[in-house]
């Protein structure tokens, strides 16, 4: 295939799947707004669309360690990152699928180390730079945003004991308009510089910029549009799991979830950690259920969280490195791969319009078993 028009095509693919990171993720900012009703469903993805494009030009720290931080961007090809987007995409819309909130970052980041431990080798992965900047935030970052959702709910709750309950609720109603915006801009520093990190590490490797290059002007503009159409389109299934099955949501609790995921987004954006927001946020809700006193924490929903958690990387690296092994026998094999991978996405959407959830039946969930938080 001609090399220009193979960047062409993955620059395509990595806004596809911004455009996916888009409305799977919608829910990490506006779910429990939604679902405490300090926030219309249309009104909060409006929202959430316009501050994901205002963060996607506050810094690019993280798409710097995309573009040259996990893998050898000397021994990848277009071909090869076209691969890893390919396994990325099918993870995010099956999860979609599914109402799981996993995290679109790690189906990016295992697409790619799949796709590139195929085409060059493992030498061509930084392991060591996969464990300091994903795989430790992946496992500390919910748990910090945890912690301090569950110190900041107690203390809501704490300070307004005496206070009137319809004036709390209005009080931070209003709170948590302006702590859903916040994630919604960390989010957009985040999750928008990982589609510049692709496409970054694109034209580094088809020769267009030199190695260690930023993204130009054009890559920042079109990754912040991609993410913010897709925000604003809504993951109505995903936004449904995190703000009604998780745990019933106050607006106390969704304010102190919210502040506690920004901090540690926004704090991870500033140095660099390609972290997943998807699971700071779960981890500030979960966090916020157990800090109210006789909150319910439904586990079950928690534990199939966790295992697309789990999954989320290797799944996507085998997707990748199927995709990066058919497309490496050339042209034909590139074709097949783009030919399979929409064929792919066609089926689930038709899939997911037998059992619609919509911005007028978000907030409808089936009962579940649930547990008292200790």
């Amino acid at each position: 295939m001609d090399p220009s028009l193979i960047v062409i095509v993955v620059v395509v693919a990595a806004l596809a799947f911004d455009f996916t990171n888009g409305f799977h993720d919608t829910a990490n900012a506006m779910a429990t707004s939604i679902a405490t009703g300090a926030l219309k469903p249309k009104v909060a993805v409006s929202i959430s669309a316009v501050l994901n494009l205002v963060g996607a030009f506050l810094s690019i720290e993280v798409a710097k360690t995309i573009s040259g931080g996990i893998v050898d961007d000397t021994k990848v090809t277009p071909t090869v990152v076209f691969a890893g987007l390919v396994g990325a995409i099918i993870w995010n819309l099956l999860t979609w699928l599914f109402g799981l909130p996993s995290s679109s970052s790690h189906a990016l980041f295992g697409g790619l180390i799949g796709a590139t431990w195929i085409a060059s080798g493992a030498d061509a992965v930084h392991f060591a730079a996969v464990v300091e900047k994903i795989l430790i935030p992946a496992v500390a970052s919910p748990l910090v945003a945890g912690l301090v959702a569950v110190v900041g709910t107690f203390l809501v709750y704490r300070i307004t004991a005496s206070a009137r309950q319809d004036v709390v609720s209005k009080t931070f109603k209003t709170a948590q308009a302006l702590s859903a915006s916040l994630v919604s801009l960390a989010h957009g520093t985040n999750d928008a510089q990982k589609t510049m990190g692709v496409i970054t590490l694109t034209l580094i490797a088809s020769g267009s910029l030199a190695a260690g290059s930023g993204p130009p002007l054009w890559v920042v503009l079109s990754a912040g549009t991609a993410i913010a159409l897709g925000t604003y389109l809504g993951g109505w299934r995903i936004i449904q799991t995190m703000g009604k099955k998780i745990t019933e949501i106050q607006t106390p609790q969704g304010f102190a979830a919210e502040t506690s995921a920004a901090v540690t987004i926004l704090a991870s954006s500033h140095l660099g950690f390609a972290l997943s927001t998807t699971h700071v946020c779960s981890g500030g809700i979960i966090g916020s259920g157990v800090g109210r006193r006789l909150a319910e924490v439904r586990w079950g929903v928690a534990g199939r969280m966790a295992l697309a958690w789990l999954f989320t990387l290797p799944a996507a690296a085998v997707v990748g490195a199927i995709a990066a092994e058919v497309a490496g026998s050339g042209s034909v094999g590139t074709v097949l791969v783009g030919v399979a991978g929409v064929a792919i996405a066609v089926v689930i959407y038709l899939w997911s319009r037998r059992n619609p959830v919509t911005a007028q039946n978000v907030n409808e969930s089936s009962a579940e078993p649930v547990a008292a938080a200790a």
